[in-house]
């Protein structure tokens, strides 16, 4: 139904972002990857899926088309929802998932939050050949993640946005930043994710 939203950016959060376009504020659910893509933007033109459930009609939101395309071969696997989806895409980078993928890493795809051995293996099993049509080497923007001055606050409310417990994920926050207290918003979050 939407192929694109592009607008003016009146809010963003690690998890999602809405798009002032001709005084309709869209809220796009995204992933961390999407987020340092757009972050240091006021405009944005975020790709779309409209997915549509018996008790709600969601938009998740991508900085261009290798990741939406990531995106809908993820949910279409079964057992893999779009959460869950953009909580593997939240993990790692799309070029990470995708060469994960490729490669039948069992081990890395089940490193993600709420992935278990079954639901990595079978991502594999539906993907692999999928996957290895498609062009993917020159697809990826070479700047995976920037840095920048972001607060515990924005990490904590984004791991809470993500269905994670705030006290376990506070106490998981401290941890990493007494290790290193110079982590992106990003990083420190996709670090937490190991963790949780």
């Amino acid at each position: 139904m939407f192929a694109y939203i592009e607008g003016k950016i009146s809010e963003l959060t690690p998890t999602y972002v809405i798009v002032d376009c001709g005084g309709v504020g869209y809220l796009i659910h995204i992933s961390l990857y999407t987020y340092a893509a757009i972050k240091d933007q006021t405009q944005a033109k975020i790709l779309t899926h409209h997915l549509v459930r018996e008790d709600a009609e969601l938009l998740y939101g991508f900085s261009n088309e290798h990741e939406r395309k990531l995106f809908l071969h993820l949910v279409s696997v079964s057992g893999v929802g779009a959460n869950t989806a953009r909580m593997m895409q939240s993990s790692m980078s799309p070029q990470e998932l995708t060469e994960a993928i490729l490669s039948g890493n069992v081990n890395k795809i089940q490193s993600v939050k709420g992935i278990g051995a079954k639901t990595a293996q079978r991502v594999i099993v539906d993907l692999r050949d999928r996957l290895a049509k498609e062009d993917w080497g020159t697809s990826f923007s070479s700047a995976e993640t920037t840095s920048a001055n972001t607060t515990k606050d924005e990490a904590l409310s984004a791991l809470v946005m993500l269905g994670f417990n705030r006290i376990a994920a506070e106490k998981v926050l401290q941890n990493i930043l007494k290790i290193n207290p110079n982590l992106s918003a990003e990083l420190l979050i996709k670090e937490a994710l190991r963790m949780l």
